[in-house]
């Protein structure tokens, strides 16, 4: 059972867009950690000797965002990790489907490429904001959570589309603008009721990036181009190490078979070449776009194990 669930989950992450990986990335974290509180409470979960944190905590503490600057800066690392850190369940799934329904809309409107950079960008906005003011406020909970970067995806979906409608529960069709003006207004009260202060500041950072790639967008600017390319450059690196170990393996198992060595033929692609011109077509042209080989050849990968 787990090995079908672990096969599922891959073959989503390699066919799925960006928002399917990123919620893919965001709840394996969330199970990762709350497993590790599990284990923690189950053998040593008690206070430390100064009784000021939890074992728990003291975990946490290396991935979130602290209000110490001095912190932050030698722990460099939390300013990303914090942005795909979950542990309460109701954070992380309305995080999620934040995620979800808004991100399909920025998605549909201006490519799925975009979505990574708005993400990450509304994310260390969120932060940057978060460390600033911490500094001038008095805020003692660290912050963790994709919230900034969902912000910056639900501010850049009204902003794209403001009249586009969505069908809500018990009030019906509602403009897509009022709903991203209902969200933003109770982190503004968030911040008038001082609760969760530092936590508020940041949405409204992750906010202010959502407008700020929409901006400079519509003026021809595409701020997340450069994220974009580093990201291509590590995928294609990491495809590259694949197929070569992919092709010395072939190579071998000929040798084995024939007890010679066979050339291969440059002009024929190979099974992960196929593969992965079949899952570029999927995410530029969708599933409908295939051909019936194409179909055909992409079930037989789905199933092989």
């Amino acid at each position: 059972m787990f090995d079908s669930i672990w096969q599922d989950i891959k073959s989503e992450f390699r066919i799925g867009n960006m928002i399917t990986r990123l919620v893919i990335i965001n709840v394996s974290v969330f199970v990762f950690v709350n497993l590790v509180k599990l284990f923690i409470t189950l053998g040593t979960g008690f206070k430390q000797p100064d009784g000021t944190q939890t074992h728990f905590e003291k975990f946490i503490s290396w991935f979130a965002l602290s209000s110490d600057w001095v912190y932050d800066l030698t722990h460099p690392w939390v300013f990303f990790t914090s942005m795909f850190l979950h542990v309460g369940f109701m954070h992380i799934l309305f995080n999620m489907l934040f995620l979800y329904w808004f991100g399909r809309i920025v998605g549909d409107l201006i490519g799925d490429k975009k979505i990574l950079p708005l993400y990450l960008l509304g994310g260390l906005t969120g932060a940057f904001i978060f460390v600033a003011l911490s500094q001038a406020i008095n805020i003692g909970n660290p912050a963790y959570g994709a919230s900034a970067g969902v912000m910056a995806i639900v501010v850049a979906s009204g902003l794209l589309a403001p009249d586009f409608i969505i069908r809500l529960l018990f009030l019906g069709e509602v403009r897509l603008k009022y709903i991203v003006m209902v969200i933003l207004f109770i982190d503004l009260m968030g911040i008038g009721s001082m609760s969760n202060t530092g936590g508020h500041f940041a949405h409204l950072g992750g906010a202010l990036m959502g407008w700020f790639f929409v901006f400079n967008l519509k003026n021809g600017t595409d701020i997340g181009e450069p994220i974009n390319k580093m990201n291509d450059s590590v995928a294609g690196f990491f495809k590259k190490q694949k197929m070569t170990v992919a092709y010395k393996n072939e190579n071998k198992s000929r040798f084995k078979r024939n007890q010679k060595p066979h050339a291969v033929s440059d002009d024929s692609p190979s099974y992960e070449e196929q593969l992965d011109a079949i899952l570029d077509k999927i995410k530029l042209k969708g599933r409908s776009s295939l051909t019936k080989e194409e179909e055909a050849f992409l079930e037989k990968a789905s199933n092989k194990k």
